[in-house]
């Protein structure tokens, strides 16, 4: 029987859900399940080394002090066991998602956008549209330009495209399923490297799904500068000034518990997540990428 590891509950033993659904579920969090490593000689050596750089990072604290150990490994430390990760699981690549029609579903959902507009019996024109959180009302002037010129939104695929590929290559699992996090859009799971959006966001088309997506992949730069996939993110230096727009998230009561460092997280990357280019770029300069398999 194949042995399998839960990314979430690692260290824990192995549970598998029962019943079971078809595929290896942990029996604890429900996370998907993935193979046991093989490689233990390419671990033990990971490891050795591991222990060498952070005996000879930690020996000088020694002398000045007992008890002087880093707060984080080394940047090397982290990036050599980084390369003995184990593969993702293929159902979860990001590219997958392209695959079975992502991009034809968000454009299918962006007409949901396009005003409408009724005669009324009286005479005159009565608009019927959506308008998103922190946006101005429209003028009946600029609804009937949106009627007679509805957005493309085909950059913003593209960006979408090119986002899911570089994550792929870093390694990253995408999964669209409700996050853990009650009330969130999105999450990045460092210790699971899995970035889970929620169904629903695909459902409000282009635009919502782009920002999503490119605000947790600015979270997974953050990880990646912090020493790799798994850590723990820590902002990047990038500007915290919010659109005013956007503020209106960050007094969401899914942020009334958070500390001023993860409010520092968010700021940020709310501030740059309407810059769609910004996520590929970040994860090419902070995270170790290869090309993608697909």
């Amino acid at each position: 029987m194949a042995r399998f590891r839960c990314p979430t509950c690692r260290g824990l033993p192995q549970r598998l859900q029962q019943p079971f659904p078809g595929v290896p579920r942990c029996g604890r969090c429900g996370d998907l399940l993935e193979p046991k490593p093989r490689h233990g000689r390419a671990w033990g050596l990971a490891l050795g080394v591991a222990a060498l750089v952070l005996g000879g990072a930690a020996f000088p604290a020694l002398l000045d002090q007992v008890g002087g150990l880093p707060v984080q490994a080394p940047d090397v430390t982290t990036r050599l066991l980084e390369r003995f990760e184990p593969a993702p699981d293929p159902r979860l690549r990001p590219m997958a998602l392209l695959e079975g029609g992502l991009l034809a579903n968000l454009e299918e959902a962006d007409r949901q956008w396009i005003p409408t507009a009724e005669p009324l019996a009286g005479g005159g024109t009565r608009f019927l549209y959506r308008r998103r959180a922190g946006e101005p009302e429209l003028s009946a002037h600029e609804l009937q330009a949106l009627i007679d010129s509805p957005p493309d939104h085909g950059d913003k695929r593209r960006a979408i495209a090119d986002l899911l590929s570089t994550l792929e290559q870093a390694g990253v699992q995408v999964q669209l399923v409700e996050p853990r996090k009650t009330g969130a859009a999105g999450e990045w799971d460092h210790a699971a490297r899995t970035l889970r959006i929620k169904p629903g966001v695909v459902e409000k088309g282009t635009v919502d799904f782009a920002q999503v997506l490119n605000h947790e992949a600015i979270h997974v730069a953050q990880s990646c500068a912090a020493g790799g996939l798994r850590s723990s993110p820590r902002t990047l230096g990038l500007s915290q000034e919010v659109p005013t727009q956007l503020r209106v998230h960050l007094d969401d009561p899914l942020y009334a518990g958070a500390s001023d460092w993860e409010k520092a997280l968010e700021r940020e990357a709310y501030a740059n997540q309407q810059q769609l280019k910004i996520g590929t770029v970040l994860i090419h300069t902070h995270c170790r990428t290869r090309p993608s398999a697909g």
